[in-house]
């Protein structure tokens, strides 16, 4: 287990750094550059050829488009994300102010989706075939099919403003004095951004019961006369939770990219809403931060899942 988890942390890094360069060179490829913000088309206008070239010289704009991607990667390496164009903050002061109400909007939604998602797969499983199946089964996919924007205005309109039991928006108030005070800005948020996962949740975990209570050695264990509890929980519903925990793994990463419109709904203060305000304004240094922390996100999702995987299912090897 040991030397499998140092050779998948090894194969991160590779990984990693081609990310960084498809990420620096996508940028690269966007039209305008800092000085085009910066300075803005006015005062462009109004400035030399000269003055152009001085500033942009000044930035390192004007050296090649790999000197730039090395001192960019360096600086990373040494803690230095740089700063951002429109604030002139420090960019990491930015992801550690807004990073952790994403992960909070996220693994809550992650959390209410899974535990949901995962009962009511096991519930129509038990019910299989019959009327509360189908009922399940079609609110699954109307689920699926109604975007999360639908879903977080009417719960803002009903919820929020017509019976007033949530507050509109945001996240902390000066009035909030201890961590909990704010749960009831969470509610709203999470349960609308777990409603969009709860479906999947729910469609895998009954296909892999139906798949795998059909196996051998579910038969095998049944024959033995174990009670029919243990065979569908320790034999049956383990390892069946392995394709759910594939699914449910990479929804984190992509809750984290994904919840810009939850977090606009809801004014949640988040790096999605952060991200989409960098992608406006050209703020290219905090939009290519924020990419590559989705796409590190990712691979740990896929690390992590994949020791999870093994650990609930034996039969898949790790040597």
């Amino acid at each position: 287990m040991v030397s499998y988890i140092i050779r998948r942390l090894l194969t991160l890094i590779p990984m990693l750094l081609i990310m960084t360069f498809l990420i620096f060179l996508g940028l690269e490829m966007t039209p305008g550059d800092a000085v085009s913000f910066l300075a803005g088309p006015e005062a462009m206008a109004n400035m030399t050829q000269e003055q152009l070239a001085a500033l942009r010289e000044s930035m390192g704009l004007n050296d090649s488009f790999l000197v730039r991607y090395f001192r960019w990667l360096g600086n990373m390496c040494k803690g230095d994300f740089g700063y951002s164009l429109t604030s002139g903050v420090p960019i990491k002061t930015i992801i550690a102010e807004r990073l952790p109400a994403t992960l909070e909007l996220s693994l809550a939604a992650l959390l209410i989706s899974t535990i949901l998602g995962t009962i009511l797969g096991l519930l129509i499983w038990m019910k299989r075939d019959q009327p509360v199946d189908r009922i399940l089964t079609v609110a699954g996919m109307v689920g699926v099919s109604i975007p999360e924007f639908f879903f977080g205005l009417v719960f803002l309109l009903v919820f929020s403003i017509n019976l007033g039991w949530f507050p509109v928006g945001g996240r902390l108030r000066p009035e909030y004095t201890v961590y909990w005070d704010h749960m009831k800005n969470l509610f709203l948020p999470s349960i609308v951004l777990g409603l969009s996962m709860t479906a999947g949740v729910m469609r895998y975990t009954r296909s892999s019961m139906l798949d795998t209570i059909n196996k051998d050695y579910v038969k095998t264990a049944r024959s033995k006369g174990l009670p029919e509890w243990r065979i569908n929980l320790l034999h049956g519903f383990r390892v069946a939770l392995a394709p759910v925990v594939v699914l449910v793994g990479f929804r984190l990463p992509m809750l984290i990219g994904g919840s810009v419109v939850i977090e606009q709904i809801f004014q949640w203060p988040g790096i999605g809403n952060e991200f989409l305000q960098a992608v406006r304004s050209q703020n290219y240094p905090l939009v290519m931060m924020i990419a590559l922390l989705s796409v590190f996100m990712v691979l740990l999702a896929s690390f992590l899942i994949d020791i999870i995987t093994a650990l609930l299912d034996p039969r898949v090897q790790l040597d």
